[in-house]
């Protein structure tokens, strides 16, 4: 059998995906706007056993082997993923276990998209190590099985997830390839840890929360003028809708049931900070995925004074500057 491996970027949402109409299929409430990053991404490697037992030291395997950062997968770990290689099992029509190592250059679990890369990493390379012939359209719909946003890095650049009606339609397509603006992402890790309650759990109970169906009504239009700023390069424009947006749907997982907290005090310091830069004149925005860590958003000039003044925080872990990205790509060098 062939062996693949491929890296995926995350991505960051301009316009964030909460809450699922169908959580069976994993199909949105809306819309979604995001941009592919190219220096925060995930890695694997995908073998599958033919028997021979060539993939794993001479011994067939007996179940799929998951290896993530380093770390052998055991028990509850791997559910998620075994059933993801079993959509692709069967659409390959094959009986057989797979070998899977895979790594990411960031923090996983908290609020940069680890499932984003991690899927969309996982979808190419299980399907290239099988020869499947799919296009991008078809790759989206199988990552979105796995992770809502994993739909969106199969892409590069800047990329727009349809909602869509049923398992075909709910796919991602590029808006502008990466070339097409050189903005920036920079994220401020205040956390590294673990979310103890995952994305996944929180979208079934978006439905919950009071304010789920205000910030619904309001996206249309805010899907539409990220497009015209992401069109126009106009950062002004974008900036003060992916803030908004980010602030809607975290006022949703505050005011679900169980309510969802992620936030923490250097959060909040740092959208403070953020609007004070911006009022002396820096021009950034934040957005904030499912997690504490800050998303800032900036243009190339001002990078490396952003970057400065996180640095200067002690609660700020590490820093991420991260530019446009392209989607999924092969790589020769393989991880096992």
């Amino acid at each position: 059998m062939k062996k693949a491996t491929v890296q995926a970027g995350s991505n960051i949402a301009f316009i964030k995906y909460w809450g699922v109409s169908d959580a069976e299929i994993n199909l949105p409430l809306n819309n979604s706007i995001s941009m592919t990053l190219a220096d925060a991404y995930t890695i694997t490697t995908v073998a599958w056993d033919d028997g021979t037992g060539e993939i794993a030291d001479g011994e067939p395997l007996h179940h799929d082997r998951i290896m993530l950062d380093g770390k052998l997968l055991i028990g509850r770990a791997t559910d998620r993923l075994t059933d993801h290689l079993d959509r692709i099992r069967k659409l390959a029509g094959i009986d057989l276990y797979a070998r899977v190592e895979s790594k990411n250059n960031f923090p996983m679990a908290s609020g940069i998209a680890s499932s984003a890369s991690g899927f969309a990493a996982l979808t190419v390379a299980a399907t290239e190590a099988l020869e499947m012939e799919l296009n991008v359209t078809q790759l989206s719909a199988i990552a979105r099985r796995g992770s809502g946003s994993a739909s969106r890095s199969i892409l590069g650049g800047f990329v727009e997830w349809e909602k869509g009606i049923d398992n075909e339609s709910s796919v991602a397509h590029q808006l502008h390839p990466s070339e097409h603006w050189n903005l920036y992402d920079i994220v401020a890790v205040v956390s590294s840890a673990e979310k103890k309650i995952s994305s996944a759990s929180g979208h079934i109970i978006a439905n919950s929360s009071p304010l789920l169906d205000g910030r619904i009504n309001g996206l249309e239009c805010a899907l539409r003028d990220v497009r015209t700023a992401i069109d126009e390069r106009n950062l002004e424009q974008l900036g003060p809708i992916i803030e908004h947006d980010a602030l809607a749907m975290h006022s949703i997982m505050m005011t679900s049931d169980p309510s969802l907290f992620y936030w923490q005090p250097g959060t909040v310091e740092l959208i403070q900070s953020a609007r004070q830069w911006r009022n002396d004149g820096l021009p950034v925005y934040f957005t904030i995925d499912a997690g504490p860590n800050l998303h800032l958003i900036c243009e190339e000039e001002s990078v490396d004074e952003i970057c400065d003044l996180l640095l200067k925080k002690s609660f700020v872990q590490q820093v991420i500057a991260s530019q446009p990205g392209p989607g999924v790509e092969s790589r020769s060098e393989h991880l096992f």
